[in-house]
């Protein structure tokens, strides 16, 4: 089949090229732009109690003037604020209002009786009102930038210190990372593509081949995902675009190499260049599908997820490779086989001749005839790893690990943190709602109220305010519950838990509690990871599986394999909690990250694990014992497996430009999960398993056997005569 796309890849070239390029066009031209969405919120299914207060919240208040943002004052010399601080604050304050900036709805005073100041009198907070249906718009973050620039206006000349601070500060702040991150990690994965190909190939044509081939495909690929979003409602966090780049660049640099690499080895076998092309088609075009198949039903799997942001990301994914998959054995194969080989390596002339590989020989004659001691220690390296994650915590503060902690916003949150009640910033909300028509008692809902003061982790709880804590009906209101910790640490969420249990068991007769606020969100949300890690990674595990079945026609590879992936896994978490936990210091990892460890490390994990056991399987069928296969299958496919691992983990490795916890963790984590599936899985793990249970492995099937198919497609490959090709052509 990949022989056969060969030969129409290459004579039809210039229609293929032009077919991607039209495609490329008219999709970007026509699809929808993706857009980022910073509400956690927005993540969870309506079930959910923090949904549903939320929901409750909108229809009992359906005009209520939640703060979105918060004006932080303090004297510039450190000192207590004073009578003429306070005439000025009202002076910023009144400025804001009165100019009206588009969506503030409402900005209050700083006041002794609102509880404005901080306990030492050298900090106050005013609160302002943004329209929060325009919370994923650009006029949300527009209004947040106006409250910044124009209340420091307002503020020079006196001797206040003004920062804003709260939700729609944070969703600006977010955004503009986001840009800067992205620009940092496009142009440092291009670099690292750049020079680490020029390196391999001492070419500058190859090493730009990957990039040029990439931004055309990728705008077929932004399209189709954009479209993807648009009909499906799928909601992408801010992350999506840093992500969707490393992919693309770095999986389209992967499948290059697989190409490229056989593309070089036709060519010194003595095939002319059309040829060529055409054979490396045939001999990797299903093994980089069967990979990229692995890689794309891993990511659709989240498509299961409880969470949207996952929802959002699964698929995205799995289109990006897709559409990189099709286009390494198309659109690349096309352009390759348009340029002439001369000019192609120039000034190169080492592709002419053999290289002796004598570093991956060595490491193929060591595992060949010691298949039991290579095993051993490299399962040991990850079983050892894969022990430290044991001490793998959790942490849910999405908005500071997105973002430098110097971001503005990030500064008014510490501050706030150590000048008020850690929880005053962000308080949960206990709603009260009735359930048989008669309104609240408020007179028998103080001792409720003081119930809920009393839970362990809790500051305090106010009743209602008359103003703005009771809907019109009577029918709801609101509690307000300040927790001792900051919304997002799990010391909050936990206090959240116990939160619920009293305001459920202890609701007055006749009515209904539900419990809202950030630490509420992420109280289900960690409910809800619970879920998917029980649901998704199975499944994804056996659709991997049943791929690998097919490819390799065998129902034992495919169990050892996966065995591998997942010690893979375990050692990839092991190393990012000794890294982040244990070195760094940090309270924990990111709630999402292992998920995301698992799906790229046993997605792009196992395209290593395929290449390297497809080109021992073509080994045995050339007549080789299964020791000398691995040996073979390690000398020839070891420096593809090396080159790809290290420019995935390079690319990878850019999201530590990104500056912010979040996308440090995740590009390290993945990069080093990359490393030890390149590194060690492929290069020694799985050729020593195979070779130690030889033809036992391609059971049922005899996959290994001699003339059964040959090289990683199906059937036979024969060149430009019909005649098969001889058995020592590599």
């Amino acid at each position: 089949m990949f022989h056969r796309l060969g030969h129409v890849v290459v004579r039809r070239a210039w229609w293929v090229i032009g077919a991607w390029l039209i495609a490329a066009v008219a999709i970007i031209g026509s699809a929808p732009t993706l857009t980022a969405n910073t509400d956690e919120s927005s993540f969870l299914p309506k079930h959910y109690e923090s949904i549903q207060a939320m929901d409750l919240q909108q229809k009992a208040f359906p005009s209520d003037k939640s703060p979105s943002a918060l004006l932080l004052f303090e004297r510039t010399d450190g000192g207590q604020l004073d009578a003429n601080d306070q005439a000025a604050m009202d002076k910023v304050t009144q400025g804001l209002a009165d100019k009206k900036i588009p969506l503030v709805e409402q900005v209050l005073p700083v006041s002794e009786k609102t509880g404005s100041y901080s306990k030492d009198h050298k900090y106050a907070m005013a609160l302002v009102a943004i329209d929060k249906t325009k919370m994923q718009s650009d006029e949300y973050t527009d209004a947040a930038k106006k409250l910044r620039d124009d209340g420091k206006e307002l503020a020079a000349g006196t001797n206040l210190k003004y920062q804003v601070g709260g939700p729609a500060a944070t969703a600006l702040d977010q955004k503009d990372s986001s840009k800067t991150a992205g620009m940092l990690i496009g142009l440092g994965t291009v670099v690292i593509i750049l020079l680490t190909l020029g390196i391999i190939f001492r070419s500058p044509i190859i090493a730009l081949l990957p990039v040029i081939s990439v931004v055309i495909y990728s705008l077929v690929a932004t399209g189709l995902i954009g479209f993807a979003s648009d009909w499906f409602g799928l909601k992408a966090d801010s992350s999506m675009s840093q992500i969707l780049t490393v992919v693309l660049y770095g999986v389209g640099t992967d499948y290059f190499l697989f190409l490229m690499f056989r593309y070089r080895e036709r060519l010194r076998a003595g095939d002319n260049r059309k040829e060529a092309v055409a054979n490396a088609v045939g001999r990797v075009g299903e093994a980089i599908t069967s990979a990229a198949g692995a890689v794309v039903v891993a990511f659709a799997v989240l498509v299961l997820s409880s969470l949207g942001m996952f929802k959002a990301l699964g698929p995205a994914l799995a289109i990006a490779v897709a559409v990189t998959a099709i286009a390494s054995v198309t659109l690349v194969p096309a352009i390759l086989c348009l340029i002439p080989e001369k000019v192609l390596f120039w000034p190169s002339k080492a592709w002419q001749r053999e290289p002796s590989n004598a570093r991956f020989a060595a490491i193929g004659r060591g595992v060949g005839r010691r298949p039991a001691v290579a095993a051993l220690v490299s399962g040991l390296v990850m079983v050892g790893l894969a022990l430290a994650a044991l001490g793998y915590k959790g942490t849910f503060d999405m908005a500071g690990s997105s973002m430098p902690k110097d971001k503005e916003s990030m500064v008014v949150q510490d501050t706030m943190i150590k000048a008020y009640s850690a929880g005053a910033a962000d308080p949960t909300h206990v709603l009260v709602t009735s359930e048989n028509g008669n309104k609240i008692d408020l007179a028998a809902l103080q001792g409720y109220v003081n119930d809920l003061g009393k839970v362990d982790g809790v500051a305090g709880a106010a009743m209602p305010n008359p103003e703005r804590g009771i809907s019109k009906d009577g029918l709801t209101v609101d509690v307000t519950v300040v927790l001792k910790d900051e919304a997002s640490s799990n010391k909050a969420i936990d206090t959240v838990g116990e939160v619920r249990k009293v305001a459920h068991s202890e609701a007055p007769a006749g009515t209904k509690a539900y419990v809202s606020g950030t630490s509420s969100v992420y109280k289900d949300i960690n409910t809800a990871m619970v879920h998917d890690y029980s649901l998704v990674f199975p499944i994804a595990a056996v659709l991997i599986m049943i791929i690998l079945g097919l490819l390799l026609r065998s129902v034992v590879a495919p169990w050892y394999l996966m065995a591998s992936v997942g010690l893979g896994f375990g050692a990839t978490l092991g190393a990012t909690t000794l890294v982040f936990q244990n070195i760094k210091g940090e309270a924990g990892l990111m709630f999402m990250l292992p998920i995301l460890i698992y799906l790229f490390v046993v997605a792009l994990g196992t395209d290593y694990n395929i290449l390297m056991i497809a080109r021992l399987r073509e080994e045995a069928r050339e007549g080789r014992d299964p020791r000398e296969a691995a040996s073979q299958a390690i000398r020839h496919g070891g420096p593809t497996v090396a080159a790809a691992g290290f420019i995935l983990a390079a690319t990878f490795g850019t999201m530590l430009l990104a500056g912010n916890t979040m996308m440090s963790e995740m590009g390290f984590s993945i990069a080093i999960g990359i490393i030890i599936a390149a590194f060690v899985m492929a290069m020694f793990f799985t050729p020593a398993l195979t070779a130690l249970l030889g033809h036992r492995a391609w059971w049922p099937g005899h996959g290994d056997a001699k003339g059964h198919g040959h090289g990683e497609g199906p059937a036979p490959l024969s060149d430009a005569h019909g005649v098969p090709e001889p058995a020592g052509r590599h």
